[in-house]
Order: structure tokens, then sequence, then C-alpha cells
């Protein structure tokens, strides 16, 4: 075979044999210190635009047949495309500001679909105040693929990111989980994104993400080092009919997942957030602990499988 060609049959040389999470870590070797530290580089919901101290930037796809099927409408498509990049800026307690939009395209698509596609584009940008700005468009045939860049700014003094949470911080979540498919919560989700801003100017609240391969694979990344995250089964909150492997395996739930300080005081945290957002459910579902100490009755996150790219 070319040694040009970029397939292979051999499989501890596929992508496969790394998945996601791995290759992610490799990308960054390959990249060297043209790869920034944390906030500024791979390896948060988005990445701050170095030297701007201020601008967020993230980038998320959205592939026919991989994030949505004929089950779903050409507007919910262009709404769930802004949506799932807004997730992300949330993520950081960010508020988004404008994008430009990639579209890979078989000639065939129809234009009253793509015409939809842009509308639900249109009215999602319209709703959080972001301007569309530019994109490009390339043909490619058999597929439908459109990747969207999302530009965003500090809403407070600081971010949040996944890596500064510390041994003993409580664990909360947003929302209910699991069942995101059959609910089809996974386009009619709406972006934490109000939330986001407000956790970011509580000081006793250490690190911040968003669910979307699933809280069993997600979670890792809020882990400190020579750190378990202690989780317990019957708090994980649940859609009705959803099971605890549902809850941490479905992905696609895009809610906010955050460490808090155990010296804040709970109750008074507690009480205005349920004043601020009272249709927003907010869950305690664990601690971290040091590693030698994880409480015997946390679940064994190691036997659950969230949704992993390219395994």
């Amino acid at each position: 075979m070319n040694k040009n060609n970029p397939f292979t049959v051999v499989k501890k040389d596929q992508l496969r044999s790394l998945g996601e999470r791995k290759l992610i870590d490799t990308i960054k070797v390959w990249l060297g210190k043209t790869n920034p530290n944390t906030p500024y580089g791979i390896g948060d919901d988005c990445a701050v635009i170095p030297n701007s101290n201020s601008q967020l930037i993230t980038v998320d796809p959205l592939i026919y047949g991989r994030h949505f099927d004929d089950t779903v409408s050409a507007y919910h498509a262009g709404e769930k495309l802004l949506k799932r990049n807004i997730s992300d800026i949330a993520a950081m307690g960010g508020k988004p500001t404008c994008c430009v939009i990639s579209l890979t395209l078989d000639p065939t698509v129809k234009i009253t679909w793509l015409k939809n596609f842009y509308l639900g584009l249109k009215d999602t940008a319209q709703s959080y105040a972001i301007k569309i700005v530019g994109g490009d468009i390339a043909e490619l045939k058999g597929s439908l693929a459109a990747t969207l860049t999302l530009l965003g700014e500090k809403t407070t003094n600081r971010f949040l990111t996944r890596h500064t949470a510390k041994s003993n911080d409580l664990i909360f979540v947003t929302g209910k989980l699991g069942l995101s498919l059959p609910s089809k919560h996974h386009y009619t989700f709406t972006p934490r994104i109000k939330e986001a801003q407000w956790l970011v100017k509580k000081m006793y609240v250490t690190s911040l993400m968003d669910i979307s391969d699933g809280l069993a694979k997600d979670i890792h990344s809020l882990i400190p080092k020579k750190a378990a995250a202690c989780i317990y089964a019957d708090k994980i909150p649940l859609k009705r009919g959803a099971t605890v492997k549902n809850g941490l395996c479905d992905g696609e739930d895009y809610e906010l997942l955050f460490t808090v300080k155990p010296s804040a005081n709970l109750k008074l945290f507690q009480a205005q957030w349920k004043k601020r957002f009272p249709d927003t459910p907010l869950t305690l579902i664990g601690h971290m602990s040091p590693a030698s100490k994880k409480n015997k009755t946390a679940l064994n996150l190691s036997t659950f499988q969230g949704f992993e790219h390219l395994a």
C-alpha cells in the first residue's frame, strides 16, 4: 500500500487502538510548545485565546448519521449545532458572541432542507444575541456535515476550567440524566448558559464542564491527581424510565457538572440556586476523595463506559 494512503488494515496502527482520550493526549505531544497550557490550549470545553485573557473559542461538528438522522428536522438540526457549541462556552462561565460555519455537502442535498437548517441557526443565534459572521462550503459526495466555530468572552474576572478541582470537593450536576435519544433531549435541550454565568461568580465553585459523552466518562476530566470520584447510584438524578447505567453512559445530556469547596455554606448555596433557577434541578451526587480512601459504597466508574469517539 502507498505510504501516503491515510488508511490501514493493521489494527495496532489504527486510531481505534487509542480511542479519543488517548488520542487527545497524543496530539498534545505532537503539537509540543505550540499547544499552550490550560486554559489556553487543548483539554477544556473551549480554549482561551492566547494573549487575549478574555476571549473564548470552541468548535463542534454536526454529522448526518452520527449526531442526527431523519427523525430530526432540518430546523432542529440547525438549533442543535449552535446549542452544543453554546454549551461549551457555558461550561467555562462565558458568554457567546459570534460564530462561523463550515458546510461539507453532497450536491443532492435539498435546498429546502438547507434553508430550514439555517432558519434553526438564525433563531437560536437571535435568542442568545450571537452574530453569524462567515463560513465556508465544500462539496463531498455522500456527506452532510456542518462544523461551527463559536467565540465567547468572560462574564467575570475568571474562567472555570476542568482542571482546578481539589480532593474533598463536592460534586454537583444540574438537570436529569439519561435517555437523551428517546426523550429527544439531545436536540431539544437548553444550554445552561445562565446557570454557568451565575456559578462562575461563586468563588467556592472550583471546576466546571458540561456533560456530552456521559457522566461516567466526563467526570474523569475533573478528577484531581491522586484522587478518585465517589459518586453514589442513589444520588444520580435520572429522567423518568432511565436506569443508573443510562444516567452514566448515554451522553448528550448537556448538563453542568461542577465541584464546590467542602467549606462552602451548602444550605445557603442550594437555597440561592433554587430561588434563582427554580426550573433547573441541582443535585449533590458525591465528592472527590484521596484515591487511597475511596468509599467502597461509591460506584466503580471503570465498569461503565460513556461515549468514546474512535473506540
